[in-house]
């Protein structure tokens, strides 16, 4: 399998996966939490996965931007 070209103007497709995973459970919170008596359980996991989510996402990000030594 040939490795990936990075582009600049195209960020991979992983990154774009985790970002779309992220909404998704940004909207799902936000449903859980417009119902009266919602799960608190269910709430805080799917909180701890979008945390996770953004971790992933900031560390493929940052992993991106080249060091440049002024």
């Amino acid at each position: 399998m040939a490795p990936a070209i990075m582009n600049d103007d195209q960020p991979p497709p992983d990154l774009l996966a985790l970002k779309a995973e992220h909404r998704q459970l940004d909207q799902q919170i936000a449903e859980l939490q417009a119902e009266p008596g919602c799960d608190q359980l269910e709430l805080a996991r799917l909180k701890k996965r979008k945390l996770r989510l953004k971790d992933q996402i900031q560390q493929i990000e940052t992993s991106n931007i080249p060091d440049i030594i002024a």
